[in-house]
């Protein structure tokens, strides 16, 4: 099962920040995770709420500030003295960090609450500009954003993301379309969820911090999980394979 840095590595780093990242790209895991917004001046940047209040020394929402302004805020002294300063990153400079390495890269737009004009057209460029679009999956809560994105790149993948449980989540995805299905912990162990698996779908659970569902989750068949400490859980995993394969010796 593979494993994204949920906003980078945000249980030991102040979340969507250049620090949580620069961390989750040095660690051997599959993944990164984070969120995007569009500033006043039309810059992507990276950051999971709507306004700056929870994760700075500021107030208001993004929408309303340039990315010059933003880069005046602290986000990093919320989370850890020692993070003071930290800014908040442009996404141009989260891709950056990720250039080098072969982590796959999951974007999710924060389309769900504000829509903004012009976001997916300015991802989507951004992403060619990079050569990045064959190493990310764009994932949202605004299913319309995933059909745009669809409609201009289709050679992107796409994944929906939900909280709750669908009646038929395989028929849904399908009617997108997307190609993956991204979902709660609770949502994750449902019979319905188990179907979309069978058929092949990517489904990837967010957020798993403890390791009591993971024997669960692989037993199901889940392709990944978003998780706040990667470095726990590659541990927890690598020393389950290595558990399974000395076992394995003594079977035979």
């Amino acid at each position: 099962m593979k494993i994204y840095a949920h906003r980078g590595s945000s249980g030991t780093h102040p979340e969507n920040t250049r620090a949580a990242f620069k961390h989750a790209a040095n660690l051997p895991i599959f993944g990164v995770e984070f969120d995007v917004h569009l500033t006043k001046d039309g810059e992507l940047v990276v950051i999971h709420d709507e306004k700056i209040n929870r994760t700075s020394n500021g107030k208001g929402y993004i929408k309303d500030f340039t990315l010059a302004e933003l880069k005046t805020y602290d986000f990093g002294s919320w989370f850890s003295h020692k993070f003071k300063e930290e800014k908040i990153p442009s996404l141009s400079e989260v891709l950056n960090v990720y250039l080098t390495t072969e982590h796959h890269i999951n974007i999710e737009l924060k389309t769900d609450v504000i829509q903004y004009e012009g976001i997916v057209q300015k991802l989507v460029q951004l992403l060619h500009s990079f050569e990045l679009q064959s190493r990310v999956v764009i994932s949202s809560f605004n299913h319309d954003t995933l059909r745009e994105v669809k409609k201009l790149a289709p050679h992107i993948e796409t994944a929906t993301l939900s909280m709750k449980e669908f009646a038929d989540p395989f028929a849904y995805v399908q009617a997108i379309p997307a190609d993956a299905l991204h979902v709660s912990l609770k949502t994750a162990l449902r019979p319905s969820t188990e179907k979309v698996i069978r058929q092949g779908y990517p489904v990837r659970v967010f957020t798993v911090n403890k390791t009591k569902p993971i024997e669960r989750l692989q037993e199901i068949g889940v392709s990944a999980i978003f998780t706040d400490y990667p470095d726990k859980m590659y541990k927890y995993l690598n020393h389950r394979k290595i558990t399974r394969k000395f076992l394995q010796l003594f079977d035979h």
